[in-house]
């Protein structure tokens, strides 16, 4: 499918206009879309990343992990879960390490033959080339989410002392400021208003981070959400992760939604709103690509797998949805 640009940032294709009218919920991801992650949870990958090759595996010498890695796995559509693409990393530049093959080769051949299954096509994939099982015993993963050394090791970094002391009555082997700080939040008063006027109270969010963490990046604006029918995945169980359809779904239900816009950011967004929509609930994907270190790149992602909304950024909703 070719979208169509229509105006500077809004990407469509005809056949989504009719539809977009008759829209009466709206429902958002969060990292990516309401808040720019790109120097808060993706740093916090590359930190874990680099942190467990140098004090686990004594790999000193290794790539560091950047954004093209990032995207090029979450562009399987199988790592929502920013802990899960930084396992997946580790085993692969662990894996070419002890092949002795070029690490960012190797590492791109690991993306080529992922898939929406996530960590447990990687796992399968490096199995049958190496023996990984020193590093897969030392990380425990994906385990219990508070005593797994990994989730540790990443929510220490992307939390701060303070705040991960607060969150898991733990502490923290870092001192320097959590990562959190640096969210970038692009939700603001005004959008919210220009929603409201339309949806009422259908707006929500289903989102793979915890309630606690969003409400310490949006503070009151956090409010302004229809929370009761919200989902924070990071607080519920892993098999309820993106992209299954059951979150969402609960969401659109709770609010009795008969046409729901779901704006994201990631393919898991996108194969979630389309299994939603399998199961007869009429939703329409609305991509976000402005957040994204190659815009152009995941325009193209999201055409090659038929979105028909793509939008530079969330500021351009209220021109589309007609609410100016």
């Amino acid at each position: 499918m070719t979208l169509t640009k229509k105006s500077e940032g809004i990407y469509l294709d005809d056949s989504c206009i009719d539809s977009l009218d008759s829209i009466d919920t709206i429902i958002f991801d969060c990292d990516g879309v309401l808040i720019d992650i790109t120097k808060s949870y993706d740093l916090a990958i590359i930190k874990t990343t680099q942190y467990v090759l140098e004090n686990y595996s004594k790999i000193t010498n290794s790539i560091n992990v950047d954004f093209k890695i990032i995207d090029g796995f979450k562009s399987t559509g199988g790592f929502n879960d920013e802990v899960d693409l930084a396992y997946a990393a580790i085993l692969s530049l662990v894996a070419a390490k002890k092949l002795q093959k070029d690490p960012t080769e190797f590492i791109f051949d690991v993306i080529k033959n992922s898939d929406s299954n996530g960590i447990v096509t990687v796992e399968k994939y490096l199995q049958n080339q190496t023996d990984i099982s020193e590093i897969k015993n030392q990380l425990s993963y994906p385990g219990t989410h508070h005593d797994n050394p990994l989730y540790q090791i990443f929510d220490q970094l992307f939390y701060g002392s303070e705040l991960y002391k607060k969150l898991f009555d733990k502490d923290s082997k870092f001192s320097e400021p959590g990562l959190i700080e640096q969210d970038d939040v692009i939700i603001n008063n005004s959008l919210l208003e220009l929603l409201e006027k339309r949806f009422n109270s259908k707006i929500a969010m289903v989102t793979g981070r915890g309630k606690e963490s969003v409400n310490y990046s949006l503070k009151e604006l956090l409010a302004r959400f229809n929370l009761k029918n919200s989902v924070f995945l990071e607080d519920e169980s892993r098999d309820l992760a993106k992209p299954n359809p059951k979150p969402l779904l609960d969401s659109i239900k709770g609010m009795n939604g008969t046409s729901t816009l779901y704006v994201g950011d990631s393919m898991e967004d996108l194969i979630m709103a389309k299994r939603v929509t399998d199961m007869g609930n009429k939703t329409i994907f609305c991509g976000i690509i402005g957040t994204s270190k190659n815009p152009q790149e995941k325009l193209e992602l999201f055409e090659k797998n038929e979105a028909v909304l793509v939008l530079e950024s969330i500021h351009l909703l209220p021109k589309v949805l007609n609410l100016e």
